[in-house]
């Protein structure tokens, strides 16, 4: 997601390697902080492939900065990757947030629209996390404090979602934009 996130940062305009380092952070937060040392080889991977390129600006008082923006090649493969992310993509919370906050990139409401059919599709299916057998359990039938508060939680999460989900879609496949 990491990628992701530097070609989306990168889509919206060209930025030096501290700022785009503080935007991703502020995207994911405390659950993925990102080390310098992770982003810079993604930075130069994604440089190497073509898709981002580095060009050196003057410092108004200090050095000389690199400033990085997308290449032709990094603006289409932005779009793919969002109009084709992978299963994790769409049932990870942290990477799915990462598809949302550039999703509004894919220029067709029909491929947003897509995507969100693939969350919502995967958000309505019977899942918990706690088990009796095979079958999910619900937070009522859960003893443990605990356990029912996480289970509780996850359900109001993702009824909030589901609703933002079927409004979403019935905005974009009715045009009411």
């Amino acid at each position: 997601m990491l990628e992701l996130a530097i070609l989306g940062f990168l889509y919206d305009s060209a930025l030096h390697g501290y700022e785009l380092r503080k935007r991703i952070t502020a995207l994911t937060g405390h659950v993925r902080p990102v080390a310098e040392s992770t982003l810079y080889p993604a930075i130069k991977r994604l440089e190497k492939a073509g898709l981002l390129m580095r060009e050196t600006q003057p410092g108004s008082v200090a050095a000389p900065r690199h400033v990085l923006s997308l290449t032709a090649d990094g603006q289409r493969e932005l779009h793919r990757r969002l109009a084709e992310p992978a299963r994790g993509d769409i049932t990870d919370e942290n990477r799915w947030f990462t598809v949302l906050a550039f999703l509004r990139h894919l220029d067709e409401e029909g491929a947003q629209a897509a995507v969100l059919r693939r969350r919502l599709a995967f958000l309505e299916e019977p899942a918990s996390f706690f088990y009796d057998g095979e079958r999910p359990l619900p937070a009522e039938e859960v003893d443990d404090p605990f356990r029912r508060g996480i289970l509780t939680i996850a359900r109001a999460t993702s009824r909030a979602e589901l609703a933002w989900l079927r409004e979403t879609l019935a905005s974009l496949e009715g045009g009411d934009r």
